[in-house]
């Protein structure tokens, strides 16, 4: 047997043994892991698409030009260059194979070289990316703080390694003449032409020896890819099907089993060790690129905090692996080995991998799962962790525990009671009908106010505004009124998911009750509660947020803006309304119905939109780290030169127009309510 075969063929058998040992090591972590139940319905319609577009087309990666362009172009030139690993391995048995049919197609050279030259650009691309990242210089600024940057830079000399081996025996094939392509393949010519002074039996040689330091580069790749983070590049279309559409956003992910009749003395809710976590949840962690692409659009991470949704991910993949054999030990290999109840002694996840100040400075914004390239689900990780902080191990924030009680004997976070809830209609030259049997056949529309908008005195303002535009448009509507209650979406996003489930019951028995059939949400976090996860819990209701109605009745006439305002606006999306519910164009919509008003976009805006800091419950919490999330989005909104800054939920309102008085610019900027907004240009009734 020939040398090049020999050496070919044993590299090759080892790599696989080894990669091999090590992708069934982690399949099985995957496998053994508790049931993530819906994650396949996706297959195939909408995953085949996900592929597509996410995989394939490299969607949120191409949304940052440079580094988008040159990660589109590494990963078709691996894809396609896997045609001249096949090439390689038939050049080790007869140094003039080519592929049957087409191994001389002109397309196919072109193909080849068009893409080792083009991989070999992104790759100075990346380098010239991570220099001028470099975490150890600009610390938390860089996206690749915290990441394995070392690990980085040896893959970017494997795939160097692959591609300047592959290109240097493609080039000697061409003065031997065992090369199938003509000059097409036009970068294995250009430096063909400078081996050529060698001569022919140099270059026979080169081609031997590049040939096989290709074929072990290729298979020491493998190697370090299955112990490496850029394992992504296998199982992140997995991850990618398998992930929730048409987004991970909007309703949590589970809706555990809270009925005290199914609970035992050893139910666990929530996540407290590896264990717990779902299959899905085990493959997100195995799928982390350590882009740090959420990192850099973390509010908390950017304001100072100790989040970094990154870390969080990196830190629960360590633990992951360094629990394993604990894991695999109690798996009985149906896949069900994760209910097992973790070992006493073992420590749970918070504080031994998780620091508590991590867990509790989410705001649930969604940001890093809009950002993700791979589809990772950051925020239901985090809210599992906190049910568990909450429900099994009573370690929160004290001030999240006022919240929780209000919740639970008031109906509301601040504890004002049910009979304030109508007391904003007082200031109304109309009466605003309080449901008290069921709704009227003449009632279009159930207004759900929300705690914010009934109790707070600025949130207040939205109401009111909301129910003048709906009285002015001739649509009818009603308010439950002190039937009303908090949704409960503070406690779920604290944690507290009994607490939810207890209030989503009683709210909707009380909307069944009473015909709810078309309901309008000022707050987006109402809105998102109802639309998006009462139904787990049999709650199916038609739910528009007013924004949506508002803008319906602008563009069919029955609102008609006439009167200008000379004002410059710059609008604030809520991420419950636009990240978590795709609802961005119709805000604006109404704006731009508004003669004289000149709309200024903030940098961050739409689908990158930053928070105002109030969601995850940090309303009711304490923020003692950092800059103040507010401030950070208000000195935004500020820059812009706005008189100003428009919403849609009564929470941004107050941490808004907190932040501006904070500066002590309330006398320049105001912060109002889209209703109120369109009201300032409506004529006098």
């Amino acid at each position: 047997m020939p040398v090049r075969i020999a050496i070919g063929l044993a590299a090759t058998v080892l790599a696989l043994a080894i990669a091999g040992r090590r992708f069934y090591w982690i399949s099985r972590l995957v496998r053994t892991a508790p049931d993530a139940p819906g994650r396949t319905k996706n297959i195939p319609g909408p995953a085949v698409e996900a592929e597509v577009v996410e995989v394939a087309g490299q969607r949120k990666l191409l949304k940052w030009t440079v580094p988008g362009l040159a990660h589109l172009f590494t990963m078709w030139g691996f894809t396609l260059l896997l045609f001249t690993i096949v090439e390689a391995y038939g050049d080790l048995f007869s140094k003039t194979f080519a592929w049957p049919g087409f191994g001389h197609s002109a397309v196919l050279g072109f193909i080849e070289d068009f893409f080792i030259v083009a991989v070999l650009v992104a790759l100075c691309v990346f380098a010239a990316i991570r220099i001028k990242n470099n975490p150890h210089r600009k610390q938390r600024e860089s996206r690749f703080y915290g990441s394995h940057t070392g690990a980085a830079w040896l893959t970017l000399g494997f795939i160097a390694g692959v591609i300047i081996t592959l290109l240097l025996y493609r080039a000697a094939q061409t003065n031997t003449g065992d090369f199938p392509y003509g000059w097409w393949a036009f970068a294995s010519h250009v430096v063909g032409q400078w081996l050529r002074p060698l001569g022919a039996g140099v270059n026979s040689d080169l081609e031997t020896v590049f040939l096989i330091l290709n074929v072990a580069i290729i298979m020491a790749f493998l190697v370090f890819l299955s112990y490496s983070k850029h394992m992504h590049i296998f199982v992140a279309p997995f991850n990618v099907a398998f992930s929730r559409r048409p987004r991970a956003l909007g309703s949590l992910d589970r809706t555990p089993d809270m009925d005290m009749e199914n609970i035992e003395e050893d139910t666990v809710f929530g996540v407290g060790w590896m264990e717990q976590f779902t299959w899905k949840q085990r493959l997100d962690f195995i799928t982390c690129t350590e882009c740090g692409r959420c990192q850099s659009v973390c509010p908390a991470w950017t304001t100072g905090k100790p989040l970094s949704p990154k870390l969080v991910i990196m830190g629960l993949r360590d633990n992951m692996f360094a629990s394993a054999n604990r894991i695999l030990a109690s798996s009985n290999g149906d896949g069900n080995g994760g209910e097992a109840k973790a070992s006493a002694e073992v420590e749970s996840l918070v504080p031994t991998t998780i620091e508590p100040d991590v867990l509790w400075s989410c705001t649930t914004c969604g940001s890093c799962v809009e950002e993700c390239p791979v589809d990772i689900e950051h925020v239901d990780a985090i809210v599992d962790m906190r049910r568990y902080e909450v429900l099994m191990e009573s370690r929160f924030p004290t001030e999240g525990g006022l919240m929780l009680r209000n919740i639970e004997n008031q109906g509301d976070p601040w504890g004002l009671g049910a009979a304030k809830r109508t007391e904003w209609t007082e200031a109304l030259d109309f009466e605003v009908p309080v449901v008290s049997g069921t709704i009227p056949d003449d009632v279009e529309y159930l207004y759900w106010v929300g705690c914010a908008a009934s109790l707070d005195e600025r949130g207040r303002k939205q109401a009111q505004g909301t129910a003048r535009m709906l009285k002015k448009a001739g649509v009818s509507f009603a308010i439950l009124g002190p039937k009303e209650s908090c949704t409960g979406d503070p406690a779920r996003r604290f944690g507290n998911e009994y607490l939810w489930q207890e209030q989503a019951k009683a709210n909707i028995a009380t909307l069944q009750e009473v015909g709810a059939k078309k309901i309008v949400a000022s707050c987006p976090h109402c809105f998102n509660t109802i639309k998006n996860e009462y139904p787990s819990l049999g709650g199916e209701f038609e739910v528009i947020h007013h924004a949506e109605l508002l803008d319906h009745l602008v563009r069919t006439g029955r609102l008609v803006p006439e009167q200008r305002v000379e004002q410059k606006v710059t609008y604030h999306d809520p991420c419950y309304l636009g990240r978590h519910n795709r609802i961005f164009d119709e805000p604006r919509s109404v704006l731009n119905a508004i003669p004289g008003v000149e709309q200024i976009e903030m940098r961050r805006c739409r689908e990158r939109g930053f928070c105002c800091g109030a969601g995850g419950a940090r309303m009711w919490l304490e923020e003692r780290i950092g800059t103040r999330v507010n401030e950070d989005r208000t000195d935004e909104a500020l820059a812009t030169g706005a008189d100003v800054v428009a919403t849609a939920c009564p929470y941004c309102m107050i941490m808004l127009d907190d932040a501006v008085r904070a500066k002590g610019r309330q006398d320049e900027v105001s912060v109002v309510d889209l209703s109120q907004m369109l009201e300032r240009s409506l004529p006098p009734s």
